[in-house]
């Protein structure tokens, strides 16, 4: 049975996969793996596969996605198959490098807490009743990482490169996912990540935003399955 490694996005722990872990654990060999303790893609990765099976499938959510792609620049032998959720395989534009030194600077200060509120938390999520409930597990997610692992993520992301050409060299099978109404990774990316990979298929989860692991738990769950069963 091939095991599956899942990487939570920035300030995000296992908890982030809560609903899979619960539904898929009885499957699937499951590792949630922390992505916070290094300033480049390049360390993050090499921390990941560290610790990772000889072989194994490979999901990552918004920055966890980010450092998969890395992990398959490094090591493209060793992933089974890809799964990318609301992500972007892009560089860092010009504006967001520049938005994230006072960010940086901010959290060291005190000021996390803040920056989750008023500048990232109102970007994540679809309306929807359970808006509220996930947006305080991702205010909790983030209070506990702190802000250290904040500074780090947040070099990493800042200095990443495009990797466009590590998805078009991967012939394996692959999964793109995103919520609809994702607005920090839109639909765009992902139907250019999927005119990337051969061997890809697009999901878009309705009434979802940035985290569909979380906001529509039960599609995300029959999206892995399909994939991990393909």
């Amino acid at each position: 049975m091939t095991p599956l490694v899942m990487l939570p996005g920035m300030m995000c722990d296992a908890r982030l996969f809560g609903p899979q872990i619960e539904a898929l654990s009885g499957t699937y060999p499951l590792m949630t793996l922390p992505i916070g303790g290094k300033d480049t893609m390049v360390e993050l990765a090499r921390e990941v596969l560290a610790v990772a099976p000889p072989r194994f499938a490979l999901l990552g959510l918004s920055m966890g996605g980010i450092v998969a792609m890395e992990i398959l620049r490094q090591a493209p032998a060793r992933v089974d198959r890809l799964a990318l959720l609301d992500t972007n395989p892009r560089a860092e534009t010009e504006e967001k490098r520049a938005g994230r030194t006072p960010q940086m600077e901010a959290a060291a200060r005190g000021g996390l807490a803040r920056i989750l509120r008023d500048e990232m938390k109102p970007n994540y999520l679809a309306d929807g009743p359970r808006r509220g409930a996930i947006l305080d597990l991702c205010m909790a997610m983030a209070l506990d990482l702190g802000p250290d692992v904040f500074i780090h993520q947040s070099r990493a992301l800042r200095d990443r490169v495009d990797q466009s050409e590590v998805l078009r060299a991967y012939k394996g099978r692959a999964l793109v996912l995103c919520g609809r109404e994702d607005r920090l990774c839109p639909i765009e990316r992902h139907d250019y990540m999927h005119g990337l990979l051969s061997g890809s298929q697009l999901q878009i989860i309705e009434n979802a935003g940035h985290l569909p692991t979380l906001e529509q738990p039960e599609l995300t769950i029959a999206a892995i399955r399909r994939w991990m069963e393909a």
